[in-house]
């Protein structure tokens, strides 16, 4: 198992990045909170976990130890695969799942696309006894089907650190996230959170046209 790399970043794209280790670039898949803060021509380790399949070798990349292990965990249970374990991660972070699990909050997991209620039941019920959250992790106050996700002000922060690292300006990303803001605005009323991954697409598609 390739358990991370590190190396230079040769190259970054909507759904992941190219690290040179050894002379040899390794694609890496990432979430979009990871891609933006990599910076292509900086030295960057990413914790990395390799699925093998009959017909592929994918290495997904995440931004610590702890992503990592929560990705591979989420797999144990039935009906979650790699991709939609990366879905699950690209809208929460390793703390909020921890507390939607532990606190049954059908809701917030219901988010992530590919998740629908029957599907979040599912996952509570068999991962709530291996996470292991602790007291840090959730706010014993927090009340059920609260979404605590993507924290409201770091999306345009996000966002304009993986399309500068995509090679267009600050200026360009910024003008694209003042069109997308209403869209964030939008996500923000229906369900608490912004989904990023959906806007850095959005935003990839009006610079596209520019």
């Amino acid at each position: 198992m390739i358990a991370s790399v590190s190396g230079r970043v040769a190259a970054v794209s909507p759904d992941g990045a190219v690290v040179e280790v050894g002379g040899i670039g390794l694609a890496v898949q990432c979430t979009p909170g990871t891609i933006a803060r990599l910076q292509v021509g900086a030295d960057a380790r990413l914790s990395t976990s390799l699925v093998v399949r009959e017909d592929s070798l994918t290495l997904y990349g995440f931004a610590d130890d702890d992503e990592r292990q929560l990705f591979e965990l989420l797999q144990t249970a039935n009906g979650v695969g790699p991709r939609l374990a990366q879905a699950v991660l690209a809208i929460h972070p390793p703390r909020e799942v921890r507390r939607a699990v532990s606190m049954a909050d059908v809701k917030a997991l219901m988010q992530v696309p590919g998740i629908g209620r029957k599907g979040a039941e599912r996952l509570i019920l068999e991962l709530r006894d291996r996470l292991g959250s602790t007291t840090s992790d959730i706010s014993l106050d927090a009340p059920a089907g609260l979404p605590s996700v993507t924290p409201v002000a770091p999306w345009r922060d996000q966002l304009t650190s993986a399309l500068v690292g995509l090679g267009w300006s600050a200026k360009e990303a910024d003008t694209a996230l003042g069109q997308l803001a209403p869209v964030a605005d939008e996500q923000i009323a229906a369900t608490g959170s912004v989904e990023v991954a959906v806007l850095l697409r959005q935003a990839l598609q009006l610079l596209g046209r520019s």
